[in-house]
C-alpha cells in the first residue's frame, strides 16, 4: 500500500507555480507547451497495482517495534507511522491511528489500549493480569526453559569456532573465538535448532614436514604406527621451536622438511604416524583448556579433513571459467575487489607450485557443509557461522562470494562471518607478557582463578580456603574472564583487566553471581529458616502473583522480555545482549528487594507471591548464565 500510494502521489503531484515575468518577442512566438493528457482512473489503478506488485514485502524490520525507551512509556514502541504516513497519503498521527485500529483485536488479550504519543509514536503496555500469568508460567518452570517453547522452524546450523593449531599452544587470541562460538551454539541449541559445533584445527600444511623430520631424529618411535601413540613428545611448544630453529639454520634439514611434506601429503605411513602423534599430543593439551572453560561437544574437523576435496574444487572452478592462470598460480577474480591501484584483487586457490591454501580449504568446507548431500558425506546446513577475528573479514567475504558464484551454496543457505576484535592490555597495547611473548591461555585462566581465590580469602574469618570455597574461586575466576569478553560488543577491541572483571560492582560475572546467591539466601531464609549447612536451596511451589508495588510490576515487565533477548541473539549473534539483559534484570530485582520485603510481607499470599518473583528472577539469571557457559553458585 505504501508503494501504491507513493506511485499515485507522483501522478497527482501539483505543478509548481512559476513567477510571472515579462515575455519577450521570441517567447511570444513559441507555441504553447503540449498538455499531458489526464490519466483515466483505470490507468491510475494499473500503475498503482504495478507498484504494489513490485514492492518489497513488509518485514519485521519495517514494523519498527522496539522496547520502550522509558518504562513510563510502556513496554514497547511502534515507530513505523512516521515512515509510512506519506506513502499512504496520511499525516503520521492518522497513520498511527490506523495501525492502532488494526492492532487492537490482535493485542487485546495482553495489552492495554494502545496510546498515540507525539507526532505518531504508538506506546504499548502489558495488562497487569497478563504480567501476572506470564511470570507465573516462568516461575513454574524456573529450573527449566522458563516456559519458552522451542522453535517450530528448526534449521541445521554449523558453527566453526576455536580453531587452534596443532603443535602450538592455545593463546589469548583463541579465547574470544572459543567462548563467543560456544555461547552462540548454546543459544541456538536452546532455540531448538540442530547445531553442529566444529573445531577447524590447523592440522595440515608445510610446517608438518619440518616437524615430522625433527621427530625422525629426536623421537624415531613416533614414526611407527605401533609405537607412535606411546611416545611422550613433552612440551610441544619447545618441540616446535627446536624444529623451526633447525629449519632456519640448516639447509639439509630444510630440504628434508620440504620432501617430508610431499611424503605426508602422499600418505606415506611413517609421516602419517608422526603426524598423528603430533595431533594426539596437541589434543591432550587443548582438552585441558576446554575442560577449564567448560567447552563441550566440540567436534574436531581440521584442514586435513578437506584435503581430498581440494583438487575437485579447483577443477570445478576452472571448468566454470572462474579460476584462471595468474602469474603461474590459479585465482578467482571478482569485480567488487580491487587493489589500491585499481587492479583486480585475486582470491588464490592454487599456488604456482601446485599447493593449495586457506581459500581452497574454506571453499571445500563450504561445499561439504552446504552443497554435498548427506549421502555423499555432506552436512546440508541451512546456516554456517564462522567465528574468527575481524582481520579475516575480507578473506571470508571473498570466499563467500566465490562460493556463491560457483554454486557451492544456494540462496537459501546463509554463510555468515562473526567477527570479533582484539584483546588488549589495560593501556590499549598488544596483550603480551613482559618479555613480549603472546600470553598463554592456560596462564591467563590460572591467574584469574588465583586472584578470585585471594578475594575470597580476604572475606573468610581465618583467611583459609576450604575445598568448597576453592571450587567457588574457580567458578568465579573462569566466569569473570568469560563474562568480561561476552559483555562487550564482540566487534570492539577490549582491554583485559583482572580488577574490572572480578569486581562485585557493575556488569560483571561476580556481580551476577552475587545477585543469584542473594536470591538463594532470601529463599533459604523464607523456606528453610536460613540454614547454612551446604544443602541446596529448597525452591517453593510457584504461587499466584499479587502486584502491590510498582517495583514488582517493573521487575516482571523486565524479565518477561527474555524471549525477545534470545531471539535477538539468535538473529544478530551478539552475546552482549544477554549480558545487558542480565544487568537490567539484576538492577530491577535490587529495586524490588529494597522496596518489597519477602520475610515481612503483609500477608502470607503476598509473601508467596514475592517468593515466586524471586524464583522467576533466579531462573532467568541461572538460564542466561548457563547459556553464556558460566556456572552460578548459591553462596558467595
Amino acid at each position: 500500500e505504501v508503494a501504491r500510494g507513493a506511485a499515485l502521489a507522483k501522478l497527482e503531484k501539483p505543478k509548481k507555480k512559476k513567477k510571472k515575468k515579462k515575455k519577450n518577442q521570441q517567447e511570444e512566438d513559441q507555441p504553447p507547451p503540449e498538455e499531458v493528457p489526464e490519466l483515466s482512473a483505470e490507468e491510475k489503478q494499473a500503475i498503482g497495482d504495478a507498484a504494489a506488485a513490485a514492492a518489497k514485502p513488509f518485514s519485521e524490520t519495517d514494523s519498527m517495534v522496539t522496547s520502550a525507551t522509558k518504562i513510563e512509556f510502556g513496554d514497547y514502541q511502534v515507530n513505523a507511522a512516521m515512515g509510512l504516513a506519506k506513502g499512504v497519503g496520511m499525516n503520521p498521527r492518522q497513520c498511527a491511528s490506523k495501525i492502532v485500529d488494526a492492532l487492537k483485536p490482535v493485542l487485546g488479550d495482553c495489552m492495554e489500549e494502545p496510546e498515540i504519543a507525539g507526532p505518531g509514536f504508538i506506546n504499548l503496555k502489558f495488562k497487569q493480569d497478563y504480567l501476572q500469568g506470564a511470570v507465573l508460567t516462568m516461575a513454574k518452570d524456573s529450573r527449566g526453559r522458563l516456559g519458552i517453547a522451542p522453535t517450530t522452524h528448526k534449521r541445521k546450523i554449523i558453527v566453526d569456532y576455536s580453531s587452534p593449531n596443532i603443535a602450538k599452544e592455545m593463546h589469548v587470541g583463541h579465547l574470544r573465538s572459543t567462548i563467543i562460538g560456544d555461547t552462540l551454539c548454546n543459544v541456538l541449541e536452546f532455540a531448538g535448532h540442530d547445531v553442529v559445533r566444529l573445531n577447524h584445527v590447523g592440522d595440515w600444511g608445510t610446517q608438518f614436514g619440518m616437524l615430522v623430520e625433527h621427530l625422525r631424529d629426536e623421537y624415531p618411535a613416533a614414526l611407527k604406527k605401533e609405537t607412535s601413540q606411546d611416545v611422550d613428545l613433552g612440551d610441544l611448544v619447545m618441540l616446535y621451536k627446536a624444529a623451526k630453529k633447525r629449519f632456519d639454520a640448516d639447509e639439509t634439514f630444510r630440504q628434508r622438511a620440504r620432501e617430508g611434506v610431499v611424503k605426508l601429503q602422499a600418505g606415506n605411513p611413517e609421516e602419517l604416524a608422526a603426524w598423528e602423534s603430533l595431533c594426539a599430543a596437541s589434543r591432550v593439551e587443548y582438552q585441558k583448556i576446554y575442560d577449564t572453560l567448560n567447552i563441550k561437544n566440540l567436534e574436531e574437523r581440521g584442514e586435513s579433513f578437506y584435503n581430498p576435496l581440494l583438487g575437485d574444487v579447483v577443477k570445478d572452478l576452472e571448468e566454470q571459467g572462474l579460476a584462471v592462470e595468474s602469474e603461474g598460480a590459479k585465482a578467482v577474480f571478482m569485480d567488487s575487489y580491487e587493489t589500491r591501484d585499481g587492479t583486480p584483487f585475486p582470491l588464490l586457490v592454487q599456488k604456482s607450485d601446485g599447493g593449495f591454501n586457506y581459500a581452497t580449504t574454506d571453499l571445500a568446507a563450504i561445499r561439504q557443509r552446504a552443497q554435498l548431500p548427506a549421502s555423499d558425506g555432506g552436512e546440508e546446513a541451512d546456516r554456517v557461522l564462522y567465528v574468527t577475528d575481524a582481520g579475516q573479514a575480507q578473506h571470508f567475504s571473498m570466499v563467500f562470494e566465490a562460493a556463491k558464484m560457483a554454486g557451492f551454496v544456494d540462496e537459501e543457505t546463509s554463510l555468515e562471518h562473526v567477527p570479533f576484535g582484539l584483546v588488549q592490555s589495560e593501556d590499549g597495547k598488544k596483550f603480551a607478557t613482559r618479555s613480549g611473548d603472546t600470553v598463554k591461555l592456560k596462564d591467563l585462566l590460572n591467574e584469574a582463578i588465583r586472584i578470585a581465590g585471594e578475594n575470597l580469602r580476604e572475606r573468610t574469618p581465618d583467611g583459609e580456603l576450604d575445598e568448597q570455597t576453592q571450587k567457588v574461586a574457580e567458578v568465579v575466576g573462569i566466569g569473570a574472564v568469560k563474562y568480561a569478553d561476552l559483555s562487550l560488543n564482540r566487534e570492539s577491541n577490549y582491554r583485559f583487566s583482572y580488577e574490572k572483571m572480578l569486581s562485585l560492582n557493575g556488569n560483571t560475572a561476580p556481580y551476577m553471581m552475587y545477585a543469584y546467591a542473594r536470591i538463594c539466601s532470601i529463599v533459604r531464609k523464607a523456606v528453610d529458616d536460613g540454614r547454612e549447612d551446604g544443602v541446596p536451596v529448597s525452591w517453593p511451589e510457584a504461587a499466584r502473583i499479587t502486584i502491590s508495588h510498582e517495583t514488582e510490576s517493573n521487575l516482571i515487565r523486565t524479565i518477561i522480555k527474555l524471549p525477545d533477548t534470545l531471539n535477538d541473539v539468535e538473529r544478530e549473534l551478539y552475546p552482549s545482549k544477554i549480558c545487558d539483559f542480565l544487568f537490567d534484570v539484576s538492577q530491577s530485582f535490587s529495586k524490588f528487594y529494597e522496596n518489597c520485603s519477602v520475610m515481612k510481607a503483609e500477608t502470607p499470599e503476598l509473601k508467596a507471591s514475592r517468593l515466586t518473583l524471586c524464583m522467576a528472577t533466579a531462573g532467568t539469571i541461572r538460564l542466561l548464565m548457563t547459556l553464556l557457559g558460566i556456572d552460578v553458585v548459591e553462596r558467595m
